[in-house]
């Protein structure tokens, strides 16, 4: 069995932060969230992966490599632009060499991982068994209809009405019949080719499609409130230790990683937090819930509940939270403009400030 891993799309619900970077290595408590992807499909026992990218797949590629790292072969198929889920499919038709297989989205975040779907679809015969989870907003998914005996039975994509609160979650199993599926479909009104569209014409023409239910955690990590609610969930459970350096007026306290060459002076750290590599939180309060990249430097501030990547500097800055800074960013005091506010925000950027 092999696996199709979705590492493609423009991230525009991320933006500015996706303007230059892949959305799928946005760090969630400082790993990247296609890590979490690629480590539950080798814990499956899948080991032959296929990651579609594309304008960003040199960063993907860079951040991947060859898979070993994951114990993973990694093939790397290109797709010129983001025509659909199934037509990921049509243009991994090669790779795939008439094989069953997973399909992942790349920015998903499953805490549980996919044994279980893998290990009932290799159980049972059918064409493709579903991943579905239930929520309290069904319009905003595409949903499922279940028969009597949890076989799908009818799919709708973001419906007004929806007829149940099974929501489709972003990764599939599938025999090589979804082959003929998606080359059966045309391209929806948004002008791309539907994976619901190519499961339903299986529906259609009798081929058998199951359901299974996500057994832990489940995130499209496609907005800050998901990316945030992600990062707090896998810090709730990480393994504290301390490798970095901690003076004697500092306090650590909690579920808190401090990397090999951070350094904390006169600090507070209330876990659950990580602090990268080579990072100084300096004279400064980091909360709960809060991951901090390396090489970073907190210095006279107060940071909870936020996701700050590599490189960046947050001075003299009091509340923040909820917040999540990208790479080589810089947030700092102003001086000398007494009661205002001073910003350089670029496209697609998100700034609350207090009235």
């Amino acid at each position: 069995m092999k696996a199709l891993v979705l590492a493609g799309g423009k991230g525009t619900r991320l933006r500015p932060l996706t303007h230059t970077s892949a959305k799928q290595l946005v760090p969630v408590a400082n790993k990247p969230v296609l890590f979490y992807g690629l480590e539950a499909i080798r814990d499956a026992g899948i080991t032959d992966v296929g990651i579609i990218v594309g304008d960003t797949g040199r960063e993907v590629r860079a951040a991947v490599g060859d898979g070993s790292a994951f114990g993973l072969d990694v093939t790397y198929i290109p797709q010129e632009a983001p025509l659909g889920l199934a037509h990921c499919v049509l243009v991994a038709r090669e790779f795939l060499a008439g094989e069953p297989f997973v399909m992942y989205l790349g920015d998903n975040f499953l805490v549980g991982g996919i044994r279980g779907l893998v290990d009932a679809f290799r159980a049972e015969e059918c064409d493709a068994r579903i991943l579905l989870t239930r929520v309290a907003e069904p319009q905003f998914y595409g949903v499922a209809e279940l028969g009597p005996d949890g076989e799908i039975v009818a799919l709708e994509e973001k419906p007004e009405h929806p007829r149940s609160d099974l929501a489709i979650v972003g990764v599939y199993t599938f025999s090589p019949a979804i082959h003929e599926a998606v080359r059966a479909i045309g391209p929806s009104a948004r002008g791309e080719l539907e994976i619901t569209d190519a499961i339903k014409w299986l529906i259609d023409s009798g081929h058998r499609v199951r359901s299974h239910f996500v057994t832990g955690y489940w995130r499209d990590t496609g907005r800050l409130q998901d990316m945030l609610e992600c990062n707090r969930i896998v810090l709730e459970a990480v393994e504290p230790g301390v490798t970095g350096t901690v003076d004697g007026l500092s306090e650590v306290t909690g579920r808190v990683v401090i990397a090999p060459g951070a350094v904390v002076e006169g600090s507070v750290i209330r876990g659950p937090a990580v602090i990268g590599a080579d990072t100084k939180i300096i004279g400064s309060y980091v909360g709960p819930y809060t991951s901090i990249g390396e090489g970073c430097v907190i210095e006279d501030a107060e940071v909870d509940y936020s996701i700050v990547l590599a490189d960046s500097a947050i001075r003299g800055v009091r509340g923040m939270t909820h917040s999540l800074i990208g790479r080589n960013a810089e947030v700092t005091k102003a001086t000398g403009v007494p009661n205002a506010y001073q910003l350089m925000i670029g496209d697609h950027s998100k700034v609350q400030v207090r009235a």
